[in-house]
């Protein structure tokens, strides 16, 4: 039996930028339209879409955006929005291309460079994920969410002292975030500071007792504490 905690694409593990940064109304703002003026109308199902999504209605979520962007092809936040939807819906190249259209339109779309990173370090193309979740970091300083998945591709990068310090930042900013708690427990697991690594664990179990990723780590954490200690 084996604790692993990766990226793999679920949606508990994936955390979305909603909570944290607004994807879609808030920022929508943030873009500079090519040639069609930001409409109340606009905004609203903006709003509906996103309401969809954060209840899990995807599909109904994608046709109110794919109805904006027959209207609007270069709507940024649409385009992310349609990103989001796919990715939770377990269709990476459809998540990806619009991510793609996103970040060639909007130069701000952090959203757009963090859904690429992410998929990228699906596929354990770190240097890739790298290069896309520090734009994205960059574009959004302080977002846990893109900090956790930063940290997460540095350690995995090789750069362990500084994947485990971004991590930490990541925990501070959301101290409750049973994702970032796995996460930075793996990582402390990896270089074998076993106490820290089943606190961090336990702390995840609290918060999330269904959690059964961090309830395996856990028990792997206290055998090999126990074994460390009759060795």
């Amino acid at each position: 039996m084996t604790c692993h905690v990766f990226l793999s694409f679920f949606i508990p593990v994936r955390k979305k930028l909603t909570k944290n940064c607004a994807v879609g109304v808030a920022r929508y703002n943030d873009f500079e339209p090519m040639h069609v003026s930001h409409s109340s109308n606009t905004l609203e199902r903006l709003e509906r879409a996103e309401q969809l999504k954060l209840t899990g209605k995807h599909e109904d979520a994608l046709r109110m955006l794919e109805d904006l962007l027959i209207e609007d092809p270069e709507n940024v936040p649409a385009l992310e929005e349609v990103a989001d939807n796919e990715l939770s819906l377990g269709h990476f190249a459809r998540a990806e291309r619009a991510a793609k259209q996103a970040v060639s339109i909007g130069k701000k779309s952090y959203t757009g460079h963090y859904i690429l990173g992410f998929i990228r370090s699906q596929e354990e193309k770190w240097e890739a994920a790298l290069r896309e979740l520090k734009i994205a970091n960059a574009l959004s300083p302080n977002n846990a969410e893109i900090l956790r998945c930063l940290g997460w591709v540095l350690f995995h990068d090789g750069q362990r002292a500084q994947g485990i310090v971004t991590l930490e930042r990541a925990l501070n900013l959301d101290q409750e975030n049973p994702l970032t708690l796995c996460d930075l427990g793996s990582t402390y697991l990896q270089v074998q500071n076993m106490p820290k690594a089943r606190a961090l664990f336990q702390r995840a179990l609290e918060i999330d007792p269904e959690n059964e990723r961090a309830r395996e780590c856990v028990v792997m954490t206290e055998r090999l504490l126990k074994a460390n200690a009759h060795s």
